[in-house]
């Protein structure tokens, strides 16, 4: 490791003013998957507020690319240290257009219709709530403003695949609903509403289904402006904590 960050001290020199955009070439083809497009997040963290919860350094930065993240969904992937320097520099680039100040809204008062609603029965936070929907105890660091706003307004328009919903019917007549969680050749595992994480074999299906809209409704209409604000607010409150330096 020690080489490899000589080599990055060294390449970051060598980079000329093209290292953001050629940075932005290699995030859009391996890291926006998990990201966003814009670095907003999604299934990885959004990187447009600037604040790394890994290390903030370049050497932190260049570990945590390289090797992954241990404990978290972040894969290590192998780029030259060249590559490296330039999505490091992309990735700088995103937090110095964002705006770092908490979104409008009364984060209290959001934390109140997050239960007045019934967006808890569904939705972990904070060891508190349910599993029918994504656990929202970091998703401030997850999401960005915009992405939280149209997460509330139109559930649909971004499913990740783990919450789409297989429903099955077997030749005896039992019925199961929940998230897909694996399918192979002759099994298919899905965590069922009511009875859990479930295996069952393909030869016993009379029906199987997968519906990839969000079982969310969506709250557009549901909400007035002000109540919208404030249930971002609160969501964008929850968020890691960022680890010393």
């Amino acid at each position: 490791m020690r080489i490899a960050v000589l080599l990055f001290a060294a390449s970051a020199v060598l980079c000329g003013s093209d290292e953001v955009s050629a940075g932005a070439r290699i995030f859009r083809s391996h890291c926006a998957e998990c990201h966003g497009l814009q670095g907003e997040g999604g299934r990885g963290p959004n990187l447009t507020s600037g604040v790394f919860f890994h290390g903030s350094t370049d050497a932190d930065l260049m570990r945590n690319i390289s090797d992954g993240i241990p404990g978290t969904a972040m894969p290590g992937v192998f780029f030259s240290p060249v590559q490296v320097s330039h999505l490091i520099a992309y990735v700088r680039s995103l937090g110095r257009r964002a705006d770092s100040q908490p979104p409008p809204g009364d984060r209290i008062r959001g934390g109140k219709l997050f239960r007045e609603k019934g967006c808890i029965g569904c939705h972990l936070a904070r060891g508190e709530g349910g599993f029918r929907g994504p656990d929202l105890s970091t998703i401030g660091s997850q999401r960005s403003v915009e992405h939280l706003r149209q997460a509330i307004r139109d559930p649909n328009a971004t499913v990740l695949r783990e919450y789409w919903v297989a429903k099955v019917t077997l030749e005896n007549g039992a019925t199961f609903a929940g998230f897909l969680r694996n399918e192979d050749t002759h099994t298919v595992q899905i965590l069922d509403f009511a009875k859990g994480l479930t295996s069952l074999s393909k030869n016993d299906f009379r029906r199987f289904e997968i519906d990839k809209h969000s079982i969310m409704p969506p709250f557009e209409g549901r909400l007035n402006g002000n109540e919208t604000n404030d249930l971002i607010a609160y969501l964008w409150s929850l968020q890691l904590e960022r680890k010393p330096q």
